[in-house]
């Protein structure tokens, strides 16, 4: 069911667009975004990312109009994690004028992600 909502890019629960980040449109969605972006690499086999799911769904509300938020799940799209040295999941990077500004790795609160956002966004 996840899945399902990612890839139609609006969260059912929040009405929030959460961007399914791919391998193919990394750069064009996150490299090249004019706004921070918070991508959120994951896995379905990974239970810590399924706890935080809710919580990035809920940064997504709150932060809507000031940060994008993508989901990258790494199975499918084994490249730009690689790329970015994403060694563990759940991993959140923060991107903003296409550099990683902040890296959260692990399941942590909202407080934690909405820290390292604050520190980015207008």
């Amino acid at each position: 069911m996840a899945s399902n909502a990612i890839n139609k890019g609006i969260n059912p629960a929040t009405n929030t667009a959460i961007i399914e980040v791919t391998d193919g449109n990394f750069d064009q969605t996150v490299l090249k975004s004019d706004q921070p972006v918070l991508v959120d690499f994951w896995a379905t086999w990974c239970s810590p990312c399924k706890a935080l799911s809710p919580v990035v769904d809920a940064i997504a509300t709150a932060y809507a109009g000031k940060v994008k938020i993508g989901k990258m799940d790494i199975d499918s799209n084994p490249s730009t994690p690689q790329r970015y040295g994403v060694r563990g999941i759940p991993t959140l990077l923060v991107f903003k004028n296409g550099l990683v500004q902040e890296q959260i790795v692990g399941l942590v609160k909202i407080d934690v992600i909405e820290k390292a956002l604050n520190k980015h966004i207008g």
